[in-house]
């Protein structure tokens, strides 16, 4: 089976440059990485097509070679190095946008990313909020401005990782990066540490926000707010803070997807003779119209009286389920009624006519 023609695979003209051949790259294994595709056999071959076309491309070595003889001119090569690209960088930046910025941290990367757990009414969910939380972390020092040294005091740049804040080992295909333990990953060395964050740059604090909730979040959805998140050690850059939504239970609603369920209980006279019954929503009483010899437990529908969708102006559904409501404290012309009313179903039984026109019929909505 003949081999696809590598510059083709990324999509990139035969003198393309190294930055352009990494982009393509990145943006193909982006879109095909098994990770995203995980029911899809054919992402998952154009994932590793787009891999081996770079790992020949980015090495100049092997990239003359293929320019020169094809394929042919690849067979028994080594294919061991990356000519100058650090593989790690790639795949940091794929897994990082995968799974949004949660698959682990470089060295320099600055503090940690946060999660808030916001609990909401369906209220809320309904007409979208702004909703103020308040929580304790990390935040940069107020008065070394997170430097961790004292204002004006000296500052040279670390001797062993020179200025850069990590050290790199090469192991083979790879290159490894560690912290520099000299500088504490900060690329300098202070010679007077603050006083008010013991040359940390950072200090605990509270911390108070307004997060935008839009309408339509559902059980478990994160809102990611960029920045937000722990400030680093020594002026390094804040993490991000991740809002997970939870629902508090409704009185009077059941959630599934966008719809809405509820029961609502009508009286037998109004089931067996028809009659408009109230049913609450989000936007006020609407009336629900109950044809003759309804049974309890039928379901009707409202259309478009359910939640938002999210990043949609669709609106889900409200399904209502009838329950008969049953009288108590009867007085005894009432039970005297209903004893009389029962005893005239009882004679239409025996002479061979049903009670309800619905008992092997299909429920009405």
């Amino acid at each position: 089976m003949n081999k696809p023609d590598y510059y083709e695979v990324l999509s990139v003209p035969r003198d393309a440059g190294p930055d352009e051949i990494k982009k393509a790259f990145r943006r193909l294994a982006m879109k095909f990485h098994p990770d995203r595709n995980p029911d899809d056999p054919r992402a998952e071959e154009r994932f590793k097509e787009a891999k081996e076309a770079f790992d020949v491309l980015s090495d100049p070595e092997r990239r003359g070679l293929y320019d020169r003889f094809g394929h042919a001119g690849l067979s028994g090569v080594s294919g061991d190095r990356a000519g100058g690209f650090d593989p790690n960088e790639i795949f940091g930046d794929l897994f990082g946008s995968i799974f949004g910025g949660a698959f682990g941290q470089r060295a320099s990367a600055g503090g940690r990313d946060l999660i808030y757990r916001l609990e909401l009414d369906l209220e809320q969910v309904a007409a979208g909020a702004s909703v103020p939380i308040e929580f304790e972390t990390f935040v940069s020092c107020g008065s070394c401005k997170g430097s961790g040294s004292t204002p004006g005091a000296a500052v040279e740049r670390c001797p062993d990782c020179h200025g850069q804040g990590e050290l790199r080992i090469q192991q083979g295909f790879f290159t490894l990066r560690q912290t520099c333990a000299r500088c504490e990953g900060r690329g300098s060395l202070r010679r007077a540490d603050c006083r008010e964050c013991q040359g940390a740059g950072r200090i605990r604090s509270r911390r108070r926000l307004e997060v935008k909730i839009p309408a339509g979040v559902d059980e478990g959805d994160r809102i990611r707010l960029a920045g937000q998140g722990e400030t680093g050690a020594h002026g390094t850059g804040p993490g991000d803070l991740y809002v997970e939504v939870h629902l508090r239970p409704h009185a009077h609603f059941r959630r599934e997807g966008s719809d809405l369920y509820c029961e609502v209980p009508v009286s037998f006279v109004t089931l067996a003779l028809g009659g408009i019954a109230q049913v609450p929503t989000f936007e006020g009483s609407q009336d629900l119209d109950i044809p003759p010899e309804t049974q309890s437990g039928s379901v009707f529908k409202l259309k478009g009286l359910g939640l938002p969708t999210l990043k949609s102006r669709r609106r889900g559904d409200l399904l209502c389920q009838v329950q008969v409501e049953i009288p108590v404290k009867l007085r005894a012309e009432q039970v005297r009624l209903l004893k009389e009313f029962q005893a005239t179903i009882d004679r239409e039984v025996k002479g061979g006519e049903a009670r309800s026109s619905k008992i092997f019929g299909r429920r009405p909505g």
